[in-house]
C-alpha cells in the first residue's frame, strides 16, 4: 500500500502540465489581437482626424475663395475705388489751383504793367501841360508860326496820352476815370481841329462823342468807338463815319506812338 501511494505521488497528470501552455498561447493570441485592435483603432482615429483636418482645410480654402471672389469686388467698390477717385480729384484740384495761381500771377504782372503805364501817361500829360503853358505864354508875347505849330504838336501829344490812359482805365473797368480822360482828349482835339481845320481830327472828335454817349453805361460799345478813334488818330487818314458801332475786339495794350520829339528849350521871341 505504501509503494502504491508513493508511485501515485510521483506521477504528474498530463492535463495539468498541458494547461499552462495552452493558457500562455491563448494569452499571447489575445495580446496580439489587442495590439492589432489597438493599432487599427489608433490608425482609424488618426485617419479620421486626418480626414477632419483635410475637410477643415478644404472648407477654409473654399471660404477663402468665396471671400476673394465676392469680397474683393466689394472692397474695390467700397474702399479702394473711393480712395482712387478722391486721389484723382485731389490731383485735378491741385492742377486747377496751380493753373489759377499762374493766372493770378500773370494778372498781377499785367496789373503792375498797366499801373506803370498809367503812371507814365500821367507824368507825360503833366509835363506836356507845362510845356503847352510855356508855349502859350510865349505866343502871347510873340505870335510866331513856329511856336503855334509847336503848340499844336504838344496838344496832339497830350491827346494821345489821355486816350492811351483812358484805354487802360477801360481795361481795369474804371469807367469814371476813362470817361474823364476821353472828355479831356475830346475837348483838346476839338480845340486843335478848330485851329487847324483838320478833317481827321473832326472824325476823331465825332468818334469820341459816340464813346462818351455810351459811358459809363455801355463800356464795351464805348471801347469800340474809342478804338476806332485811336486808329484814325494813328493812321492820320479820314474815313466815312457810320452810325453803327462794330463790336470791339478784346482790348490789347499797345505802346503810345510819339508823333514828335518835344524840345526842352524855351523859344525866345
Amino acid at each position: 500500500m505504501v509503494e502504491n501511494e508513493s508511485e501515485d505521488r510521483n506521477i504528474i497528470p498530463v492535463e495539468e502540465e498541458a494547461m499552462p501552455a495552452l493558457a500562455d498561447e491563448n494569452q499571447t493570441e489575445d495580446e496580439s489581437k489587442q495590439e492589432k485592435e489597438s493599432f487599427l483603432s489608433r490608425f482609424g482615429r488618426a485617419f479620421i482626424n486626418f480626414l477632419r483636418a483635410l475637410l477643415r482645410l478644404v472648407l477654409i480654402l473654399a471660404l477663402f475663395g468665396i471671400l476673394i471672389f465676392y469680397g474683393l469686388p466689394y472692397i474695390q467698390r467700397t474702399f479702394i475705388a473711393p480712395v482712387e477717385e478722391n486721389a484723382s480729384r485731389m490731383s485735378e484740384l491741385e492742377n486747377e489751383i496751380a493753373r489759377l495761381q499762374t493766372e493770378v500771377a500773370e494778372m498781377n504782372h499785367r496789373l503792375i504793367t498797366v499801373e506803370t503805364t498809367i503812371e507814365t501817361h500821367s507824368a507825360s500829360i503833366q509835363k506836356l501841360e507845362e510845356i503847352q503853358a510855356t508855349i502859350e505864354s510865349e505866343l502871347q508875347a510873340n505870335n510866331n508860326s513856329v511856336l503855334l505849330e509847336l503848340k499844336h504838336e504838344v496838344m496832339l501829344a497830350r491827346a494821345f496820352d489821355m486816350l492811351g490812359r483812358a484805354r487802360l482805365y477801360l481795361s481795369q473797368s474804371n469807367f469814371g476815370l476813362a470817361q474823364e480822360d476821353v472828355q479831356s482828349a475830346r475837348d483838346l482835339l476839338f480845340e486843335l481841329s478848330t485851329e487847324t481845320n483838320d478833317e481827321v481830327l473832326n472824325q476823331v472828335v465825332a468818334r469820341l462823342d459816340l464813346a462818351l454817349g455810351n459811358l459809363p453805361q455801355f463800356p464795351v460799345v464805348a471801347s469800340g468807338d474809342l478804338e476806332i478813334a485811336w486808329q484814325i488818330l494813328i493812321s492820320g487818314e479820314a474815313t466815312v463815319i457810320t452810325t453803327s458801332t462794330p463790336t470791339p475786339a478784346p482790348f490789347v495794350e499797345t505802346a503810345t506812338p510819339t508823333p514828335f520829339d518835344v524840345p526842352s528849350i524855351t523859344p525866345t521871341p
